[in-house]
């Protein structure tokens, strides 16, 4: 999965660092990232620091003891780099995860960053912590924390095939049911909500599997399989889908990339181990 880096060595931990002139800058507009593909190498490059003017930057990172800074408030940008979204890089191959990686960590706590310039008590100026990594309004005192949003990705598994579906918008590959828990809710209360709303189905014997971080949507994505429960008659959302069916392993398209949890339980489920 797209946080998979290893031998590299995610630290996440919030220090007051300093940027310097050699650490990694990464620098959004209108949502794109600054940065350009090797495709010799198939790595994707991302600035420095000394490659910018800029009058603010924050720590945000490391990767194997480089240092990842967001740049802030720019006033000149290298010239030899180009802008691209998400959905862009998630196409480009690549030879690790590490970059990719970097990449959807950084553009989560930009989204955060840039969402709360302002108190949403007073709707006066935040600043960054120096203690923690949070925003804090010195006129109220409000400290607002990094947003993550709880969802699941669910595999519904009908003796010896699965449910497959694919979203009206965005994405265009094969998925599974998936949906942002509630307030009020446990993670299981929305794997049975969800496939309710989306296919018209009850679910039983609920089991986790595993989690992932997804920095596009600030999401942290906790994986459940559960078996169908009573009629397999699909009654498809047709706002949020295009397609909803039950598919053996043998049928089963995979995703064109490993980068996603939704993936890892396809081809698990693909491959016999579920």
């Amino acid at each position: 999965m797209i946080q998979d880096i290893a031998p590299s060595v995610f630290e996440n931990h919030f220090v007051d660092y300093k940027a310097e002139a050699d650490d990694s800058a990464l620098y959004f507009s209108e949502g794109k990232l600054l940065c350009k593909y090797d495709e010799s190498r198939k790595l994707l490059v991302f600035p420095k620091v000394s490659d910018f003017s800029f009058e603010k930057s924050v720590y945000i990172f490391s990767i194997d003891k480089q240092k990842y800074f967001l740049i802030q408030e720019v006033a000149k940008v290298p010239e030899d780099f180009s802008y691209y979204d998400l959905r862009e890089l998630r196409r480009l191959v690549l030879e690790t995860n590490k970059e990719i990686f970097a990449a959807y960590s950084a553009f989560h706590l930009w989204k955060w960053y840039t969402a709360n310039r302002f108190s949403g008590c007073c709707g006066k100026p935040t600043k960054h912590d120096t203690v923690e990594r949070a925003l804090i309004c010195p006129e109220c005192g409000a400290k607002i924390y990094p947003r993550i949003n709880p969802a699941v990705i669910i595999g519904i598994i009908n003796k010896d095939k699965i449910l497959i579906t694919k979203y009206r918008k965005g994405y265009a590959h094969n998925a599974l049911v998936a949906g942002f828990t509630e307030f009020g809710e446990t993670l299981e209360q929305t794997v049975e909500r969800e496939v309710m709303e989306e296919v018209g189905l009850k679910v039983k014997n609920i089991r986790y599997y595993k989690s992932q971080p997804w920095g596009m949507a600030e999401d942290l994505l906790a994986g459940f399989y559960c078996e169908l429960d009573g009629d397999d008659k699909i009654k498809m959302d047709e706002g949020e889908l295009k397609y909803a069916e039950w598919v053996s392993r043998t049928e089963i398209e995979l995703q064109p990339s490993d980068y996603s949890l939704t993936n890892e339980m396809m081809k698990l489920f693909k491959s016999g181990g579920v």
